[in-house]
């Protein structure tokens, strides 16, 4: 498969890494320098482009390989509250295809559908409250990660006694505290942490007077997100729309 990479920090080059030892060919690596390759014939020739950026840039960038007629997989996180009906639209009427995920960890996928269980459960036993906590690298700019975002979505999805998330107390890298833990009842809180170069460790806490039950998930390295965008991509190449890891992954 013909892949183009859209960013190359080390998210982009851990992609590169695994991609070929695949068997795949990357035809374009565009990066802040050399935007417009966006229009090169190297670009147009990759069956999929695998964009791991910023906020700001990520939707131009599907805009732009959609311009040149190359389907997205994308890894970037806080830009789809703004931009995702949009870029829904286009996938559904305009015939462009982007498979988005604000994680692409297997284990991040089957931490999810654990998540997703337990909430189930825990909708019974409103004895005890729930929260969530975020940690990761200090170059990470949207908080609370579009990971944890995703998480929070599931449990809202399944407990009745919370109706919405809420940003909670953030942790800067110099280890000052901003924002508060105090939040209503019916408030799901969502703490981060940015320190050291933390890949990601997402913990949803469920706690009572007589005990707490802790899921955590705590990622080693870039690896399995690598992984799993190489996956999306394989996939991506043989279906349109807009698509997800539940599209990949059936739990």
């Amino acid at each position: 498969m013909k892949i183009a990479l859209i960013g190359y920090g080390k998210m982009g080059k851990e992609i590169e890494r695994i991609a070929l030892s695949r068997g795949h060919e990357i035809v374009s690596i565009i990066d802040i320098d050399n935007q417009e390759d966006f229009q090169s014939e190297a670009f147009k020739s990759a069956e999929v482009a695998i964009e791991f950026t910023a906020p700001t840039v990520a939707y131009q960038n599907c805009i732009k390989a959609f311009a040149g007629g190359v389907k997205v997989v994308s890894g970037s996180t806080g830009w789809m509250a703004e931009h995702g009906l949009d870029i829904k639209r286009m996938c559904e009427e305009e015939g462009k295809t982007l498979f988005w995920s604000s994680n692409f960890s297997l284990g991040v996928a089957v931490f999810s559908a654990v998540n997703n269980y337990l909430a189930k459960i825990m909708n019974q036993f409103p004895v005890y409250d729930v929260e969530m906590t975020e940690t990761h690298h200090v170059h990470k700019l949207d908080a609370p990660s579009g990971t944890a975002i995703t998480l929070a979505e599931g449990i809202l999805a399944n407990i009745d006694r919370k109706t919405k998330w809420v940003k909670g107390t953030l942790q800067a890298p110099d280890g000052t505290v901003s924002g508060t833990g105090q939040v209503a009842a019916d408030e799901l809180c969502i703490h981060s942490v940015r320190r050291d170069e933390v890949p990601g460790i997402h913990t949803v806490r469920y706690d009572s007077e007589a005990d707490s039950i802790i899921l955590t998930h705590d990622a080693k390295n870039r690896k399995g997100f690598a992984l799993g965008a190489v996956l999306a991509a394989e996939y991506t190449a043989r279906h349109t729309g807009f698509l997800g890891m539940n599209d990949l992954f059936h739990f």
